[in-house]
């Protein structure tokens, strides 16, 4: 089969425009009817028509404290010296909150207001009961301390127009208006319909080249917060006919139809054709990143809208075309994201020619928002676990600057955000281990790590742009860790030095190690492949100062210059075959399952800022570092960790 190209590749504003008017002129931008449902059921709902009440709240004079109801009337004239006594039973009836009024009665005096007596008349004979009086010091008022008809709620007023989302207290008040049914906007129905051979259910016994799909989920999701109603189709193969078919059966099943993946241009990817053969494309590509190859189409009278299979280009575009339509269909107007100034913490180049949907994480850093790129790639799922927002790169744009002051739309709230420690710098698993300790201790509080190098940690923070960095820096001249190079690049700054490990590194290989690698020395063999970490981490400099310690060149060992940001990014990369060897912590290879040769014992230190020592995530953290023997114990457990000095303070100044 021949291959396809992309139809156009339109700029997203005009690609909106295009998919909106197309909807609108369909008829499907219009409200869903309505149904019936128990009021009880609607919470987070929409009214299909406005709700007035059916009866008045209270529908009956009721008491608003607890006391005695009184003719006010009776009253006149009482004072304090001058008490006036009213007959209970006949002048005043003891009545609780809520209780009704007794008929002739219009007013209520609290029960801490009145003296009870008893008393006999001149006309009782000394064997004869006492009757018993309220004593009242001063008079009531008219329909003092009562709920009137209607005081809340009066028949036939509007309790909720058409259009409303039902909050928690708009159940209450249609309940308290007579009212056990309500008509609401039907959800809309959003067909997902998974494809791919290589696609296979959570669960399954995978082989080589399966891919467990998931991307249906996290879009039922999305449609489930936006009030509508998730349909999950079957898998469809990577064949014309089938998902021709699939689209077919699901069209009386949803208001909106998803094909996801198929998108591009493949041999495989059918999407594009089967819309096209059974109804129209409206447009296919559009100019972003990631995201690119979208289909927006229309069989017979119902939208068909085809997105990519990588995950963050599925989550992207799925907010950017269907969002808008499920907020149409239920008469409502579709939230605004938070929008959050911030500063960019280093430079992130883009391409030229396509709008950029760049992941950041966020954090708050002195009195500056700081945002910090994430993964980039349109298959890293993780990048959007982990991101706080997106920033939008314009399509005419080359980058963002390190300091460029950007827009951030929030996928996390701001009050998390300003609850969040930046830590940036060196990686270790034992900071994943911390974060989520923090987390289970203090759920207010939450860990951010950044993984750009020791020295990238210690710049940040000589920035600004971070409350610690993890390090492990030796210093080749004095063999010391971390302090001279703190001492040279903060100059000025307070800073504490804190030990969170010691920990090895040494080189991972393949399980059985079948190359036999016994050192750095075989790394000038040409077939043994080499997996390094970036420059300016602390694992690079050990790298590079073992290399020079044996007369080795760098240009001499194979796939040097193939960086990998963390530990268990190097453990990955010699898993899978990428690269025979890597320099990683013990934790790593045993995450994994790989064989470990020792190469050295590093620290690795926390260098924190002193204005942060005292703030109170701060504390909170360092409580954990230097007393929780949980997250102690779960450390050493990882393999190769010595946490004798964690928490000690090895330098300050």
């Amino acid at each position: 089969m021949s291959r396809n190209i992309y139809l156009e590749s339109t700029p997203l504003h005009e690609a909106l425009s295009k998919w909106l008017q197309r909807l609108d002129s369909g008829l499907v931008m219009r409200p869903l009817s309505g149904e019936k449902i128990k009021v009880t059921d609607s919470l987070g709902r929409v009214t299909a028509q406005a709700v007035t009440a059916d009866i008045s709240s209270p529908f009956y004079h009721s008491s608003a404290m607890d006391g005695y109801a009184v003719r006010f009337a009776d009253t006149f004239g009482a004072t304090e010296r001058n008490p006036k006594r009213l007959k209970t039973g006949e002048e005043a009836v003891y009545v609780d909150t809520g209780d009704p009024i007794p008929d002739r009665f219009n007013a209520v005096i609290m029960i801490e207001d009145v003296n009870i007596i008893k008393a006999k008349s001149k006309e009782q004979s000394s064997e004869a009961t006492a009757t018993e009086y309220i004593e009242i010091l001063s008079p009531a008022t008219p329909w003092q301390h009562v709920r009137v008809i209607g005081e809340d709620i009066v028949a036939t007023e509007l309790i909720l127009p058409e259009n409303q989302k039902i909050r928690p207290v708009d159940i209450g008040a249609m309940l308290a208006g007579g009212h056990i049914d309500v008509s609401v906007r039907r959800k809309p129905k959003v067909v997902i319909i998974p494809t791919g051979t290589e696609i296979v259910e959570p669960g399954s016994d995978l082989k080589k080249g399966d891919i467990i799909e998931y991307n249906s989920r996290i879009l039922g999701g999305l449609v489930c917060e936006w009030g509508g109603e998730p349909v999950r189709f079957r898998i469809i193969p990577d064949n014309l006919e089938e998902l021709k078919k699939a689209i077919l059966e699901a069209y009386d099943m949803g208001d909106l139809i998803v094909i996801n993946a198929g998108a591009s241009a493949g041999s495989e990817d059918f999407t594009a054709k089967a819309i096209k053969d059974l109804g129209e494309i409206a447009l296919h590509g559009v100019n972003i990143k990631p995201g690119k190859p979208v289909i927006l189409g229309w069989v017979k009278e119902k939208p068909v809208l085809g997105i990519p299979g990588y995950p963050v280009s599925a989550y992207i575009t799925f907010n950017l075309f269907a969002k808008p339509l499920l907020y149409k269909r239920q008469g409502i107007e579709m939230e605004e994201p938070e929008i959050l100034r911030a500063k960019m913490s280093r430079q992130a180049a883009s391409v030229i020619g396509q709008e950029e949907f760049l992941r950041v994480k966020v954090g708050k850093v002195g009195d500056n928002f700081i945002a910090t790129p994430v993964t980039r790639g349109a298959g890293a799922l993780m990048s959007l676990v982990r991101a706080d927002g997106f920033v939008r790169i314009p399509a005419m744009s080359e980058g963002l600057g390190a300091g460029a002051e950007v827009d951030i739309e929030l996928m996390r709230s701001k009050s998390e955000i300003e609850s969040t420690i930046v830590c940036i710098g060196s990686h270790d698993n034992a900071l994943d281990l911390l974060a989520n300790i923090l987390k289970k201790r203090f759920p207010g509080f939450s860990l951010s790590s950044a993984h750009v190098g020791s020295m990238g940690g210690l710049m940040a923070l000589k920035r600004g742009e971070a409350h610690m960095a993890g390090t492990h820096l030796l210093h080749e001249e004095t063999g010391e860790y971390n302090v001279p190079f703190i001492k040279r690049l903060l100059t000025g700054r307070k800073i504490i030095l804190m030990n969170l490990v010691y920990r090895e590194q040494g080189l991972i290989v393949p399980k059985g190690n079948p190359k036999d690698i016994k050192g750095f020395k075989d790394l000038t063999r040409k077939d043994v492949i080499f997996v390094n970490r970036q420059s300016g981490a602390g694992t690079r400099l050990l790298t590079d100062k073992c290399l020079k310690d044996i007369g080795i060149k760098q240009g001499d060992v194979r796939g040097y210059e193939r960086e990998e940001y963390t530990h268990m990014g190097v453990a990955s990369a010699v898993l899978t075959g990428i690269a025979d060897t890597g320099l990683a912590i013990l934790a790593s290879a045993r995450a994994l399952d790989l064989d470990f040769i020792p190469v050295a014992k590093e620290r690795y230190d926390l260098a924190i800022p002193h204005e942060f020592i005292e703030t109170e995530m701060l504390r909170r953290l360092i409580k954990i570092i230097q007393e929780d023997s949980e997250f102690k114990n779960i450390v050493t457990a990882l393999g190769g960790y010595d946490v004798s000095d964690m928490g000690k303070v090895i330098y300050e100044g």
